[in-house]
């Protein structure tokens, strides 16, 4: 396992800009919530990809703001959400948010069988028209993102352009956390 490349910082080694993006993830809706996976280590620095967010306050604040939005503010279902979130994690193969969205995905009624599936990069057997067409734009857009017209217009038949607006954003920002972790060697 890496070792990450930022150290883990306590809330009292932040200067006030840093303090502000702390207590925004850490009071926040993430920490309101059941707390299925810490969102601080044991000293009480941010773990997974909210530490990186600190190196510079005012696009760490503004990635967090978003990432609030996707989880608490979208249209998506939980299931559609989680189904996304566990797309993209694997596509990167980004261990804390494939563990860490598990424990939600399993809450919103995702089986082990196909929690297994997604984490292996597979496609899990849904029965619901638009869980599958969720599924479809998310391997898509991970795939290229190139939609001929022609799949666009399946996909309108079950998801309307402001849920196809959500998973672009959601594939977005949850690719950019795992870039960020990679790059960090954040795990």
């Amino acid at each position: 396992m890496n070792v990450s490349r930022i150290p883990g910082r306590t809330p009292d080694e932040l200067d006030p800009d840093e303090r502000a993006v702390y207590d925004a993830v850490a009071g926040g809706p993430r920490a309101a919530g059941p707390q299925l996976f810490p969102i601080t280590d044991d000293d009480g620095a941010l773990r997974g990809p909210f530490g990186a967010m600190l190196l510079q306050p005012a696009l760490g604040d503004a990635l967090q703001r978003l990432g609030t939005a996707v989880r608490y503010r979208g249209i998506l279902t939980d299931r559609c959400r989680e189904l996304v979130i566990l797309k993209v994690a694997a596509h990167w193969e980004s261990g804390f948010e494939q563990r860490a969205h598990e424990l939600i995905a399993a809450r919103a009624g995702f089986t082990e069988a196909e929690l297994r599936t997604l984490a292996e990069g597979g496609v899990p057997a849904l029965d619901d028209p638009a869980e599958a067409a969720v599924e479809r734009a998310a391997d898509l857009l991970l795939a290229g993102g190139r939609l001929p017209d022609e799949t666009y217009g399946e996909l309108r038949e079950a998801l309307s352009e402001a849920e196809l607006f959500e998973i672009a954003t959601v594939v977005g920002y949850y690719a950019t956390l795992a870039l960020q972790m990679r790059l960090f060697a954040v795990d």
